[in-house]
């Protein structure tokens, strides 16, 4: 093994770590006495100082060029810089720093030195498992984040609703990390490797058996709970509404980018055979169409009963997630193509405009889920509470943390020209582009209709800003760079809705030349 090209593959997760490591020392050793204020501050400016260097240091390690190590053949890398994991990565890198940030003005812990690591060691692990290619390799990195979202979940050790959720959050992904590594054993007895390449040509040779879709269906169900999709879901209401709001906020969106990037890379590594493989992907299709459906009723439906802004976020998130994995499962639907020798060239580009899609979609969830826990997290410490009833006369307590509100709410629900009208767009056209058959097509107008049905829970929450009159007319104050943070969010999503093709052109020139 070369150790010199180890090195360099990993070196934006070895920055993490050792800014994790600074942190530790500077406020145990050097601000164990001073001010909570100045111990914040400290931590985390050191903190995004480490997300800053680790972007830069991807860039510096040519992350656009196509390499491994391991093994002599590149193809059968541990990490690969495949195109699909330089936006996931600097997208993980961006939404931890905007995390920190958030942590600026929060008082649920003393102990924010440990908090800030524990949130560069679990963004480790996202940057591996965005771009891992072996098995091995991706549950180290999902155990890496795993571990650290259970810690930030119970960190408010004054709140009994944080440990009971980080409890239940524990036992379901023990759970899960059951399913998922029976899952890959199971690959591995099949094939001989822990290579998701391997294992891809390994089975369009001798062609899938039937334990190689047990295999499969216990990899979804394992990776299902990271994403939160039905019925591996039950964990994430009691998560988001216990969790201290900064971590909640980790969880909706950086959590989310590195397991759909994960979830990317497992299919476009079915998705590149040329032969008998292909014969594979209306089954394994089925399951993902099945679970994104399934997700969509779930969380849409689910949301409108809810009272607490966190747990109907977190219902959001679910359905959220129905809507990205039928763009993870239009991967599989190539199959219709008139013969494999049409396959690489219309599959290829086809791939690209699906995989271009979940990324945009993971990539805008997650800024605007951040600041729409950071907004929550204001309302919470100045009224103690999340329910919808907190935010009544927002307008007049602060009007720019209303207009925040109002702009997320609406990006999420799909309202032009905001951002996340554009992502549910391009979501939906490319599914539609790629996949065949009348599924596909019922599941998007499906979509569509539960869209409309979101936009009711989010305007709850915004009729309540606006038109309700409030019960406490006192000033809500926010501090300055927590709503400079919730500000440039909110620019950001609006900026984005007016020129979509900023976003999908910086992601676009990570894709090889074709």
């Amino acid at each position: 093994m070369n150790y010199t090209r180890l090195f360099l593959a990993t070196l934006p997760e070895t920055v993490l770590e050792l800014a994790a490591l600074l942190v530790l020392v500077v406020d145990l050793a050097f601000l164990r006495k001073a001010a909570l204020k100045t111990r914040v501050a400290s931590a985390v400016a050191l903190g995004v100082t480490g997300c800053i260097v680790a972007y830069w240091a991807m860039y510096w390690t040519r992350l656009r060029q196509v390499w491994g190590f391991g093994l002599e053949n590149g193809h059968d890398a541990l990490l690969a810089n495949v195109f699909y994991a330089g936006p996931a990565q600097s997208g993980i890198l961006v939404l931890t720093a905007l995390t920190l940030l958030l942590l600026i003005g929060s008082n649920f812990t003393r102990h924010v030195g440990e908090f800030v690591a524990v949130v560069l060691m679990a963004a480790t692990g996202g940057l591996l498992i965005a771009g891992a290619q072996d098995l091995l390799v991706i549950f180290i990195g999902l155990e890496l984040l795993s571990l650290g979202l259970y810690i930030l979940t119970a960190f408010a050790k004054s709140s009994g609703n944080s440990a009971e959720a980080a409890l239940k959050y524990y036992l379901f992904g023990g759970m899960s990390a059951a399913f998922l590594l029976f899952g890959f054993s199971y690959f591995y007895g099949l094939t001989g490797s822990t290579s998701l390449q391997q294992i891809q040509r390994s089975i369009a040779e001798s062609g899938p058996s039937p334990l190689f879709y047990v295999a499969w269906i216990l990899v979804i169900a394992g990776l299902g709970f990271k994403v939160a999709a039905v019925p591996f879901h039950l964990w994430a209401p009691d998560t988001y509404e216990g969790a201290p709001a900064p971590a909640a906020a980790f969880i909706a969106s950086v959590s989310k980018v590195a397991s759909f990037a994960l979830l990317i890379s497992v299919s476009m590594s079915w998705a590149d055979s040329a032969n008998g493989g292909y014969q594979a992907w209306p089954q394994m299709s089925a399951i993902l169409l099945l679970v994104a459906g399934a997700s969509m009723v779930v969380g849409n439906l689910a949301a409108l009963a809810q009272v607490s802004v966190r747990r109907l976020l977190a219902y959001s998130a679910i359905a959220h997630a129905g809507y990205i994995l039928l763009g993870v499962a239009s991967h599989y639907n190539l199959a219709g193509q008139e013969s494999p020798s049409d396959f690489s060239s219309v599959a290829q580009a086809s791939t690209f405009l699906s995989t271009n899609a979940v990324l945009y979609y993971i990539l805008t969830y997650g800024l605007t889920t951040i600041g729409a826990f950071g907004v929550i997290s204001v309302v919470e410490r100045a009224t103690g509470s999340d329910r919808m009833d907190a935010f009544l006369g927002l307008h007049k307590r602060n009007p720019l943390l209303a207009a925040v509100l109002l702009v997320l709410f609406l990006s999420l629900a799909g309202i032009p020209p905001l951002v996340g009208f554009w992502a549910k767009f391009n979501l939906f056209a490319a599914v539609l582009g790629v996949s065949a058959g009348p599924v596909p097509f019922a599941l998007v107008c499906l979509a569509v209709a539960l869209s409309a049905v979101s936009l009711y829970y989010y305007l709850q929450v915004l009729k309540r800003a606006y038109v309700m009159p409030a019960i406490d007319e006192s000033p809500i104050h926010a501090h300055p760079v927590t709503m400079a943070v919730l500000l440039l969010i909110a620019a950001a999503v609006v900026v984005l809705g007016c020129f979509p093709a900023l976003l999908s052109g910086w992601i676009e020139s990570f894709y090889p030349h074709m």
